[in-house]
């Protein structure tokens, strides 16, 4: 199944996307847009552009497991685009997928614009990895 994961954020949004047979998660680019309707129109547009059939949005829960003001900004974020698309969309616990998006940039020494233009969709790409781990070891 084609999965796209999003890692919202209030001026950029990563996208990442999986291959059919959810070998391969790869970034998908990042949509930069301050306007939360619009963001939500731009994804759905790129989730029906990509062929998604099932969409995960990153669900920053806090550290003690509790939902602050950003998860529920996602939980309205899901909740709209699902309202555009005709596929599932999903909250996926998100907790330091951007910490690990800085650390992986760091070892591939990505610096400066490189690195601010990439950052959100290598967090949407762990995202998606960490989901599709789910679902091949929950079969």
């Amino acid at each position: 199944m084609k999965i796209m994961s999003v890692d919202f954020g209030d001026s950029r949004t990563g996208l990442a996307i999986c291959d059919k047979s959810e070998f391969l998660a790869s970034p998908a680019g990042v949509i930069e847009e301050k306007d939360f309707e619009r963001c939500i129109r731009r994804v759905a547009d790129a989730a029906i552009e990509k062929g998604a059939e099932e969409i995960i949005v990153g669900f920053p829960k806090n550290m003690n497991n509790t939902i602050g003001e950003r998860a529920q900004k996602c939980e309205l974020f899901a909740q709209k685009l699902s309202e555009l698309v005709e596929v599932p969309v999903k909250l996926w616990d998100e907790r330091s997928t951007t910490v690990s998006a800085h650390y992986y940039l760091n070892q591939t020494n990505t610096r400066g614009k490189k690195r601010k233009a990439v950052v959100d969709a290598v967090a949407a790409t762990i995202i998606l990895e960490s989901y599709m781990g789910f679902r091949k070891n929950s079969n």
